[in-house]
Formats: structure tokens, sequence, C-alpha cells
């Protein structure tokens, strides 16, 4: 992502992003991998309390997990980008008082 210096479109960007940040379903912190081992299916691999935790997923549950799964990567996507432009935003602030004379 291209972020912008102009302090506006900074403000403009991260607003629309926020409004972008509502979820479409449950997301799910986890990776989705095809388990070929024993029998063939998927599973659910994610941390808890910084241990790695396997969980089955029946097949008929697949397509829900696989997007709750990218749901959870798109709000990740979406909140770095709004941290990038409000990083951007606060340092541009400083510019942004400068032009304005000082005034609040």
């Amino acid at each position: 992502m291209r972020v912008p210096r102009h302090y506006t479109l900074l403000i403009r960007m991260r607003d629309a992003r926020l409004k972008r940040c509502v979820p479409r379903c449950a997301p799910l912190a986890a990776c989705l991998v095809r388990q070929s081992r024993h029998r063939a299916g998927w599973q659910l691999t994610l941390k808890e309390q910084g241990k790695t935790r396997t969980v089955y997923v029946p097949q008929t549950l697949r397509e829900e997990v696989a997007a709750s799964v990218r749901e959870h990567q798109r709000l990740r996507q979406l909140l770095r980008e709004i941290t990038q432009l409000e990083l951007a935003r606060l340092a541009a602030h400083g510019e942004q008082l400068r032009r304005r004379g000082n005034r609040p």
C-alpha cells in the first residue's frame, strides 16, 4: 500500500478502511490444512497459550471454516493498513500545524 503524505487524504483512507472492518462472518485465527496421513480430511492448526493445537474439521464444515480463516486474514490486513495510515498521520500532524500557522 502506498501511504500518502497529505493529512486529510490519510484521514479519508483510514476512515474508509475502518468502515470495512465489519466482519462478514466469525473470524478464525488459524490455518486450514489438508490432512493426508491417517485419513483424508482437513484440520485447523492454531496456537493456544503458546502451544500448537490441531482440530479436525468435518468435510461438511470445511467451506465455512475456510471462509472464517480468510475473514481473519482480511481483517488482519486491514488493521495493518490502518496502523500504517495512523502512523503517517501522526508524522504529518506537525506539518499540518505549520501550514495552519500553529492555529488549533
